[in-house]
């Protein structure tokens, strides 16, 4: 088979996000205005961090998302470019804004505010089939917030393997609650890449390792984050487990993404699936060591030495 131009396309979300920490759980009214510890203004998105990282570690890494035409497109674009990553088929979009998201912090917790924007009209037309033949492998994310993509998203997957790259998967939180529309995309996936409650929620189970079972034998094979207990996967048909990296965390937004890019570089690397595990968890705990999703994601000679 052809060399790929691209080792990882990145199909999904990309977002500013306004980083809050030392909110109050219930925010004042009535034109109060309350200090906090820290605001950070960073690059946001499942998708977007995700790339950033795996360009970080050293993968040619395009990106295929949607911005408005504002001044909020621009700097997600601008900062993705930074980071190395192609974004020469991002589409722009004149009629909708960009995606905005504050989060707010209390210690390690976190609500999510979204303002959807462009994010809701990004559809599998929007990724270049000439694209998707230069990819080795295609990553999508945050299969929830993107109705319309996820509506296609089989196609789009099983377009890629056509042409010859292995797929995953991250569908990031369901805001519904209902956890519907995957039965026909998890057949076109080699790997998803769920948190704990997020497998549960997937294969409907309260148990974790049955759920790893019951997503594996929908087809891919079911990577889970699993914060301060590590990361649990299947090998063989065993669980494998990998516990977590020792370190005290700064903000952890952003962390399962980094999570996702580590993996996918090591697997992309050849490596044995104990050791992709090992260096995704390395690279979820060290992206924590900063504000934001990619302040503080590591090189490739961080995580394997």
């Amino acid at each position: 088979m052809a060399s790929k131009d691209f080792d990882l396309l990145v199909v999904g979300d990309v977002n500013p996000d306004v980083i809050v920490s030392g909110a109050p759980r219930s925010p004042a009214f009535g034109q109060r205005e309350t200090l906090v510890d820290t605001g950070e203004l960073t690059l946001g998105g499942s998708g977007a961090i995700t790339a950033c990282g795996a360009a970080r570690l050293g993968l040619r890494t395009a990106f295929a998302g949607r911005v408005g035409a504002d001044a909020a497109g621009t700097f997600v674009l601008d900062a993705l470019a930074r980071a190395g990553v192609d974004v020469s088929a991002c589409v722009v979009d004149r009629t909708a804004p960009t995606a905005l998201t504050v989060v707010l912090v209390d210690g390690d917790d976190r609500a999510i505010l979204t303002a959807a924007g462009v994010l809701d009209r990004l559809e599998p037309a929007d990724v270049p089939s000439a694209l998707l033949e230069r990819a080795a492998h295609v990553h999508v994310a945050s299969f929830f917030l993107q109705p319309r993509l996820a509506a296609g998203l089989p196609g789009l997957l099983a377009a890629a393997r056509r042409a010859g790259a292995t797929t995953s998967l991250d569908t990031n939180d369901d805001p519904s609650g209902r956890w519907e529309g995957l039965d026909r995309v998890l057949p076109e996936l080699d790997v998803l890449l769920p948190n704990e409650r997020e497998a549960l929620a997937i294969a409907g189970s309260a148990d974790l390792e049955a759920a790893l079972h019951a997503i594996a034998a929908r087809g891919p094979l079911p990577v889970v984050k699993c914060g301060g207990e590590g990361a649990l996967t299947l090998a063989g048909g065993a669980p494998l487990r990998v516990p977590a990296a020792p370190v005290v965390p700064v903000d952890t937004v952003g962390a399962g993404d980094g999570f996702n890019a580590g993996f996918l570089a090591a697997l992309r690397r050849g490596l044995p699936l104990e050791q992709c595990l090992e260096t995704a968890v390395a690279c979820g705990s060290l992206s924590t060591r900063a504000a934001g999703g990619t302040a503080a994601q590591p090189t490739w000679e961080e995580v394997a030495r």
